[in-house]
């Protein structure tokens, strides 16, 4: 038998290094993964570095190679990419950004770059679309919240240039940094300047919002402040289904992940419950998927919550989200037999360095036509003794496509 369908699951951030407070293990291979275990055994593994050796990945430029969109070709930057997500529809040469919600003190200090995690705040977004004026600059905009304490903005009109700086100084008990233009392109100085008026004007209407002074009455952090970065110019992307003869969708509550597939041409499920943390309702996402293939050739299906405890250092909480993720993916193990199946990471985020690193991450691939290798553990160490060997983001689509015989033949 052939596969015709694709399942590509993406645990993002889920490997790690060893961890003093797993005795020497990762969180991965601390925690009890039955499931993840069984699939690696009946499947081939490998280790993989989503962009090369040595390279920290973005999870942008990361689930670009993976779904064999070269960053090096197509990459311009993460906020085009992180506002498509979020709903606005980013056309060639729009100017893009990523954005946090964050707290501010009254010294203008910053005392949380993610306002606490804060979720919920479509109020607060429409209060800056309907406030904020950026017309005096011959600048329009688009903002839309994304998930938790994420948003993004867009930036319309003539002679606007994405060669700006962020206003993120990536670290708390400072002052936000100016956005300066990073050359002498006067289109790259007139984005910088919308970029601060919109600050300007944003934080003003955050400071009066309703929502944040009730948060305040709670003992919250209020979300009084934007932070905004990965400028890029909206460029274009072959179709997916055009370059690889694959219908597809992304399920993803990640907004930069959904922005990615959608960019791409596959079609994104929203999937209510779903958030991108350890409180996400990855049973939810599972039965939508499975629904998906049903109707699809491919299905990139995205889970987070493991990378956000890599990045909060909380080794704990990363294996035993582990173990939850391992739980909901039981129903994986009945998928129909025409159904092949990718599991890996898009880059390794240790709990010790508090942000992504160049370390390989697993992957196995299992269904018809794979040459089952002896690996019967899904972790960074037992994987890299699979069949696969060490591969590259940009080798799993072909390998994919070979498995599936789409791939074309090199030579007579």
């Amino acid at each position: 038998m052939i596969a015709e369908k694709v399942l590509f699951l993406v645990l993002d951030g889920i490997s790690d290094r060893p961890c003093e407070a797993l005795n020497g293990l990762t969180p991965l291979s601390a925690a009890e993964t039955p499931v993840l275990n069984q699939l690696a055994a009946e499947g081939v593994c490998g280790i993989m570095d989503t962009i090369a050796p040595g390279i920290r990945p973005g999870s942008d430029t990361s689930h670009l190679a993976l779904l064999g969109y070269p960053p090096q070709d197509y990459y311009t930057g993460r906020g085009p990419l992180e506002a498509e997500g979020t709903g606005i529809h980013m056309t060639a040469g729009m100017i893009g950004f990523r954005c946090n919600f964050a707290t501010v003190d009254r010294d203008g200090l910053i005392i949380d770059r993610r306002a606490g995690r804060i979720s919920g705040t479509g109020p607060l977004s429409a209060a800056i679309r309907e406030g904020v004026d950026l017309s005096a600059l011959g600048v329009g905009f688009r903002f839309e919240s994304g998930a938790g304490h994420r948003a993004a903005l867009a930036l319309i009109g003539e002679g606007l240039g994405d060669r700006v700086s962020s206003n993120d100084p990536k670290k708390e008990g400072v002052r936000p940094l100016p956005i300066r233009a990073c050359s002498d392109d006067p289109a790259d100085e007139k984005t910088a300047r919308a970029c601060n008026e919109f600050i300007s004007q944003s934080a003003e209407i955050l400071a009066a919002h309703p929502l944040n002074a009730q948060r305040v009455e709670e003992g919250l952090p209020p979300a009084n402040f934007l932070l905004i970065r990965g400028a890029g110019k909206m460029g274009t992307f072959p179709n997916f289904q055009e370059r690889y003869g694959l219908s597809g969708s992304v399920i993803s509550a990640a907004t930069l992940i959904s922005g990615i597939g959608k960019v791409v041409g596959l079609e994104h499920i929203p999937v209510p419950g779903t958030t991108g943390s350890v409180d996400s309702d990855l049973d939810a996402k599972v039965e939508a998927t499975l629904g998906e293939l049903k109707r699809k050739d491919f299905v990139l299906l995205n889970i987070k919550g493991a990378d956000e405890a890599g990045h909060d250092g909380n080794v704990v909480q990363k294996r035993d989200f582990i173990e939850v993720i391992d739980a909901a993916l039981e129903p994986l193990l009945a998928l129909p037999e025409d159904t092949l199946l990718v599991i890996c990471a898009d880059h390794s985020t240790p709990c010790s360095v508090r942000d992504h690193s160049a370390d390989p991450v697993p992957v196995v691939i299992r269904g018809p036509g794979v040459r089952v290798d002896r690996t019967v553990r899904f972790d960074e160490v037992s994987c890299a003794e699979g069949g696969l060997n060490r591969i590259r983001g940009c080798d799993i689509m072909p390998i994919i496509l070979d498995l599936i015989n789409k791939s074309h033949k090199y030579g007579a």
